[in-house]
């Protein structure tokens, strides 16, 4: 049996995915430091409004509020005894705003990475990642997830654990890597390494590909490197609002609405299908993006000089799988917000 999202994917050119979570959370005066996840029962109404305003600005799809939502992560909060407690109810308050709409919307059970470096780099195991995944899962899909969405990851050991641990729950999945250093992940996988990993899993996704990293301009990059490399899954592209700038002692993205509808245009002419923000991107980035989706007649994939030309320079020389490709411009790397 098809998921809903399986349907959507075939009878649908795009799908609108959601923006940031931390960065909207913020907004709504979540505490720096505080676990987001807490609110999931603390501030459920809050966690409703997050998600209705992704809805309300034409998403099709948004992701819960459990990318911390982990034992490793929420053992910094003394909350590790809280997995399936935390995720559980950040997907039933998902399934209640989805089911409302006047429209199908698939809601999106969140998983960030463990916070723990992998053997043999660091002392995590890919048994014990994979069970870390497993329990998370099992609360996202009891809430009532439509299908779990693993993103920010950076080693493939990580990426291929969360693949054992929903296998074992027998869930759909999609995942995306972050790629902010020259290129490539934080260890040193490329666009291309990430197109062998996905077809070399037991358990595979359903859509894959990339988010936050440094900015529009190198998401794109390394979407057009998945997309050269031929895979034969749907492609996420799920990019910054800008760069991240301290104003007032509080971190801005630059990046308007203007700009990101721009990225989602051309993030869809490079071949993704499942297009959405990261860091900074807010409902008002959210309804330029869905507005320029609708209207727009696809043309040819962009070169890397007119994505510069349009969303600006790229971070570094290279993509890190070839030559040096554009001009670098100054970055500063970061983690989801």
């Amino acid at each position: 049996m098809k998921t809903d999202l399986e349907t959507m994917l075939a009878s649908r050119d795009w799908l609108l995915t959601d923006g940031a979570t931390g960065t909207n959370l913020f907004n709504q005066g979540l505490p720096a430091g505080e676990a987001p996840e807490l609110w999931n029962t603390d501030e459920p109404e809050k966690i409703r409004n997050l998600y209705r305003s992704a809805v309300n600005a034409g998403s099709d799809l948004f992701l819960t509020n459990s990318f911390g939502g982990n034992a490793s992560r929420l053992k910094l909060h003394h909350a590790q005894n809280r997995v399936h407690e935390l995720n559980k109810a950040a997907a039933a308050l998902g399934r209640e705003v989805a089911d409302a709409a006047d429209r199908p919307v698939i809601v999106a059970g969140s998983m960030g990475p463990t916070g723990d470096i992998m053997e043999p780099v660091g002392t995590l195991s890919v048994a014990d990642a994979a069970d870390m995944f497993e329990e998370q899962a099992r609360g996202l899909m009891d809430g009532g997830a439509d299908v779990l969405w693993v993103e920010t990851i950076s080693a493939p050991e990580e990426l291929r654990a969360a693949a054992i641990g929903i296998g074992r729950v027998g869930a759909p999945w999609c995942c995306t890597m972050s790629f902010d250093t020259a290129g490539r992940t934080m260890m040193g996988v490329t666009s291309a390494d990430m197109v062998r990993l996905v077809d070399s899993l037991e358990h595979r996704p359903l859509a894959f590909g990339a988010n936050c990293g440094v900015g529009a301009s190198d998401i794109l990059r390394t979407l057009r490197g998945m997309k050269e490399a031929a895979p034969d899954l749907p492609l996420i592209a799920k990019g910054n609002a800008g760069i991240p700038k301290f104003v007032d002692g509080h971190v801005h993205y630059d990046g308007t609405p203007e700009l990101m509808a721009d990225y989602a245009a051309l993030a869809r002419e490079i071949g993704a299908t499942i297009i959405g923000g990261c860091c900074g991107t807010g409902p008002e980035h959210l309804r330029a993006m869905h507005a320029r989706l609708s209207e727009m007649v696809p043309g040819d994939p962009p070169t890397l000089e007119e994505i510069e030309a349009r969303l600006g320079g790229f971070s570094s020389d290279s993509d890190g799988t070839g030559a040096p490709t554009a001009k670098r411009r100054s970055s500063n790397r970061r983690r989801r917000v």
